[in-house]
Parts: C-alpha cells; sequence; structure tokens
C-alpha cells in the first residue's frame, strides 16, 4: 500500500513539474464574443501552414510557460490561418478566402495587415477591437516578451518604444 501512494505521489509530482501551460487559443468569432462579456486586449497570431518561421514560432516562443501564461492572462489570443477556408464574420462583413493555387489569401487576414501579406504576423487590437499595431516576422521569446507587455500595460500610449525596452524587466527565467 505504501508503494502504491508513493508511486502516486511521485507520479502527480512528475505530471505538475512537467506540465507547461499552453496558450488558449481561440477562433476569432469567439475571441469577440468573450471580449464583449468580458473586455481584453486581443492578440491575432496571422500564420499559414507552409510558414517555416511560424512553425518556429509557435515552436519556440509561443510554447515558452511565461509567454503562454501571460498571454492566457492578459490577451484573448486568436490564430488566424492567412489562407484559412472558413468564412469569418465580424462588423457585418463576410470575409472569405480569396484567390487559388499559391496566390490564395484570407480577406480577414489581408484586411489586418492591410494587404501586405506576411507570415507570421502578430496583431494587437485594444479591447476595444482597435488595431494597435501589426509586427510582421519571427519574434524571439525574449523580444515578445517585451513587446506583450508594452502593449498590455498601455505603455505605448505615453512611452516611446525605446525608452520601455530601456526600462522592462524581464521575467523570463534563464
Amino acid at each position: 500500500m505504501k508503494k502504491l501512494l508513493v508511486l502516486i505521489i511521485f507520479t502527480a509530482l512528475h505530471l505538475t513539474i512537467g506540465a507547461q501551460e499552453k496558450i488558449n487559443w481561440l477562433s476569432f468569432e469567439k475571441a469577440i464574443e468573450l471580449n464583449k462579456e468580458v473586455p481584453k486586449p486581443i492578440l491575432i497570431d496571422i500564420y499559414t501552414d507552409w510558414c517555416g518561421y511560424c512553425k518556429k514560432m509557435d515552436k519556440e516562443t509561443y510554447a515558452n510557460t511565461t509567454i503562454a501564461t501571460y498571454i492566457n492572462k492578459n490577451f484573448y489570443a486568436i490564430k488566424l490561418d492567412g489562407e484559412g477556408k472558413e468564412d469569418i464574420t465580424y462588423k457585418g462583413y463576410t470575409f472569405k478566402l480569396k484567390g487559388e493555387g499559391r496566390s490564395k489569401y484570407h480577406e480577414l487576414s489581408a484586411a489586418l495587415m492591410e494587404g501586405k501579406l506576411s507570415y507570421p504576423t502578430t496583431i494587437f487590437m485594444t479591447e476595444k477591437e482597435q488595431m494597435l499595431q501589426k509586427i510582421p516576422g519571427y519574434l524571439t521569446v525574449e523580444k515578445f516578451e517585451k513587446i506583450l507587455a508594452y502593449f498590455n500595460t498601455e505603455a505605448y500610449k505615453d512611452q516611446e518604444w525605446a525608452d520601455f525596452e530601456k526600462k522592462f524587466k524581464s521575467k523570463l527565467t534563464p
């Protein structure tokens, strides 16, 4: 009986220590719906299945426990396929997949990126669904942590990025 109890405790500890928090990715519509009930800033990761840097960002940046915990606590996180086939209705308009073959794109991702299709692109919106910033390209964990804090703390309202970056204190564990 003691051996069984020790085994159960050891297993539970191992699972707890090994567990990493994952980002609670939402569909665009679900995030907008939740935002109406409990307003929070919105983060949108626009990606494609063929994009190597999108996969790298998923594996390295978004998989980081500190980043995932921070995003889950402070943002509604949306994963938006830049070539997704699903229609998305937003503010009375239905956005669809356009084009064929290699030149296809989802209208919503193109609208959010203002026609400059670049993957990955991270979009930040206010809790009032107003566009704050679009950041194209791969973001390291260290850089992304600063960017998340800059928008979540609303430092962008009264601080230049360079000043914020100099004073920023990382919460990443070495």
